[in-house]
């Protein structure tokens, strides 16, 4: 399937621009088009079977070290299915789009970003590992038929309580009958507040792993 040409406006999707209550503060990785100057460096990702070198740059979200959130959900939550659409939920640079390629050469993995530079980035690095599944666009570019076999997931959930309410019910109602979506959220920034809040949504959550201050979290389909 191709990925349509045209681009619609500026998406006006769910992963928002800017963080709520953020005025008079811009959180780059948030925006469309980081105004911060474009600085990259290579880092090295390594975790399990995957090793691979990407370029990150500021204005992007983890661009000093791989996240130390990504290495957990990699390391932590359960192998991607072999086949199928895969979807990578705020890819940032591609670390955890390029993991699930990797493992999964036969799916499709889509990394969705709203900031122009990450999908930048994603293409790059995906081109690198030469990891031709991967396909970084824009949320409004997903094909609107299209249901994941598994979501994954490092969230900003600095964007506000809100704003990632929404994202999630614009994503998590996509995944296939029977599909798993896998997050990773800092325990002292929500994460249990956000299991709770997904119940209460009709979604069944598991608690798959506690480390180093992170949860992730398995969450099926809503009942």
């Amino acid at each position: 399937m191709s990925i349509p040409k045209n681009r619609p406006p500026q998406a006006t999707s769910t992963l928002r621009s800017r963080p709520a209550g953020g005025a008079g503060k811009r959180a780059h990785y948030f925006d469309p088009v980081p105004e911060v100057e474009s600085k990259r460096r290579t880092l090295r990702l390594r975790t399990g079977d995957v090793a691979a070198e990407l370029q990150a740059d500021r204005g992007v979200f983890g661009s000093r070290a791989i996240d130390l959130g990504t290495l957990t959900l990699l390391k932590e939550a359960p192998l991607p299915p072999a086949e199928g659409e895969l979807l990578d939920l705020g890819s940032g640079y591609g670390p955890i789009a390029i993991a699930l390629a990797r493992r999964s050469p036969a799916a499709r993995v889509w990394a969705v970003d709203v900031n122009e530079r990450a999908l930048e980035l994603t293409r790059a690095n995906a081109a690198t590992a030469r990891t031709p599944n991967v396909v970084a666009c824009l949320p409004d570019e997903v094909p609107a038929h299209l249901r994941f076999a598994a979501i994954y997931s490092n969230p900003p959930v600095r964007v506000g309580k809100a704003a990632l309410h929404d994202l999630l019910q614009r994503w998590l109602p996509r995944l296939a009958p029977g599909a798993q979506a896998y997050l990773v959220v800092q325990r002292n920034l929500g994460a249990d507040s956000l299991a709770t809040w997904l119940e209460a949504q009709g979604y069944r959550v598991q608690r798959l792993k506690s480390k180093k201050g992170y949860r992730v979290l398995s969450v099926g389909g809503a009942e």
